[in-house]
């Protein structure tokens, strides 16, 4: 029987050079890299270009020059004299506050369909999912056309305004509320605010470890709730009452005084907000699904009622699955909130628009959108992100 003899195999250094792998993926990283470099440049040189041809100048020294327009609602001292810089400041904390309250309303509206989607009353639960079908089947803008043109722009005007307790009043120029007014010495009240939050948490955390310990329960939310109303009272009383309410008053054809809420801001909040919440709710059922039923049983079987059992066994376990596409939620909310000029609220985009069109630097604009929608995205995810590792099961 004849012996085959065996043939050594090739050295990597005999293989050819385009067939070792390693120096393979090295040169076409290396050439999707110059590619990338290459239309970078270009895009860059083209853009400069252009920009000389219209006789434009780059830079963000536009930002120091006087913006000349007004902006209907503003969180912080502004006026037609004021920069344009100072101009997008408005828009931004006009775009925070909305995307803010837009956020907490969602969040409440959404959890308390979310559960009575699953409830066992057929009333309710059906209700719950008409809400749901109808609101997130409905393009968002066009909500808020809605509750900009059909609901708000239909109440009566300021002589005939819909009054609540006597110092509320709702017409078509908006929501005028009381408006507390801070003096000399307020500043105790904060303090005690702070305090008080400080001292609930520290409750909150000491009630839960002395359950741990012992399973004995700790009313922890009266004892914050009195921490929260009695300290800053306390302060106020102490500081000599230094906090006053101003009540709106019609005078002529408008109210003068308290606070006013804009209709766009009150159509774009809520649009935000119900729209939002119909897609928290549809996460808030599979979470709640996603609990497995004999924790459910085990709670029944030690005595505990639905509405603990819902609060302390299936609302904790389900938040784990809860918390990701939330936060999802939250993000797609704040970006939404940019279909704010379509109904002229001034936020980020629409005071944006008003500068880019009076200056011509639509690159130095856009990318200031660009950075800030990315930021808050950013600070979101973070925050999430670090609610979502608290919330993890930790594995003993």
């Amino acid at each position: 029987m004849a012996i085959q003899e065996q043939v050594p195999a090739k050295k990597s250094s005999d293989v050819s050079f385009l067939n070792n792998p390693v120096i393979r993926s090295t040169f076409y990283q290396v050439v999707v890299v110059a590619l990338l470099i290459f239309f970078g440049w270009q895009i860059i040189a083209n853009t400069a270009a252009n920009l000389e041809r219209l006789n434009i100048a780059s830079g963000f020294g536009f930002l120091d020059n006087t913006a000349g327009f007004s902006i209907i609602q503003t969180m912080v001292e502004y006026s037609e004299t004021s920069d344009y810089g100072r101009a997008l400041l408005v828009g931004l904390l006009n775009t925070v506050l909305v995307a803010f309250i837009g956020v907490l309303f969602a969040t409440i509206i959404g959890f308390v369909v979310g559960v009575a989607r699953l409830s066992s009353n057929w009333i309710i639960s059906k209700l719950a999912y008409t809400y749901i079908e109808i609101i997130r089947n409905i393009p968002l803008l066009l909500q808020i056309f809605f509750w900009y043109f059909a609901v708000l722009r239909a109440v009566p005007n300021p002589r005939n305004s819909v009054t609540f307790l006597d110092s509320i009043f709702v017409n078509n120029r908006g929501i005028y509320a009381p408006k507390l007014l801070f003096q000399d010495g307020s500043a105790a009240i904060g303090i005690a605010v702070i305090v008080a939050i400080v001292a609930s948490i520290g409750i909150k955390i000491w009630a839960r470890k002395r359950q741990m310990e012992t399973g004995q329960p700790f009313r922890s939310g009266l004892t914050a709730l009195g921490f929260i109303i009695g300290l800053p009272l306390i302060a106020y009383l102490a500081a000599g009452q230094p906090v006053g309410v101003d009540f709106p008053a019609l005078k002529g054809f408008n109210f003068r005084g308290g606070m006013q809420l804009t209709p766009e801001f009150v159509a774009l909040t809520l649009a935000l907000a119900i729209y939002t919440a119909a897609f928290i709710a549809e996460i808030v059922r599979a979470g709640i699904l996603a609990v497995s039923h004999g924790q459910t049983e085990a709670a029944g079987a030690l005595g505990l009622r639905p509405g603990p059992t819902l609060r302390l066994v299936v609302i904790p376990q389900a938040m784990r699955v809860i918390i990701p596409p939330l936060t999802s939620q939250y993000l797609n909310l704040t970006k939404n909130s940019s279909l704010a000029v379509a109904i002229a609220y001034p936020d980020l985009v629409s005071v944006g628009g008003t500068v880019l069109n009076q200056t011509g630097q639509a690159i130095e604009v856009v990318g200031i959108w660009m950075l800030v929608y990315l930021s808050l995205s950013l600070i979101t995810s973070m925050f999430m992100n670090w609610y979502n590792q608290r919330m993890a099961l930790v594995e003993r």
